[in-house]
């Protein structure tokens, strides 16, 4: 595995990966959802987001087969994973619940 990904997924605080594509419609609107989920979370939260054109093996290894993709992870496990749009009440919801 990428091993600057895996520093990254190892954080103790939730981690959460935003799979993308600049040519991906939804995932032009996931981007200012994103914005405010990190704004009300603060430092509660490390929010990434990966190119699936630039870092294609990292995609491939996380299986992202549509985009945008999000996945949570914390302490180096996959806590939670969905493709498609979410409003920023049902991605804090999500952060808050599945991580400890």
């Amino acid at each position: 595995m990428n091993t600057s990904f895996s520093n990254l997924i190892n954080s103790d605080k939730p981690v959460l990966i935003d799979f993308f594509a600049t040519w991906c419609g939804p995932c032009q609107m996931l981007g200012p959802i994103l914005k405010d989920v990190k704004d009300s979370l603060g430092e509660r939260i490390s929010i990434v987001k990966v190119d699936v054109d630039k870092n294609q093996e990292l995609a491939a290894m996380q299986q992202v087969r549509g985009v945008p993709t999000m996945m949570l992870f914390q302490n180096g496990q996959q806590l939670w994973r969905q493709s498609g749009v979410l409003s920023k009440d049902e991605i804090i919801k999500i952060i808050l619940d599945k991580s400890q």
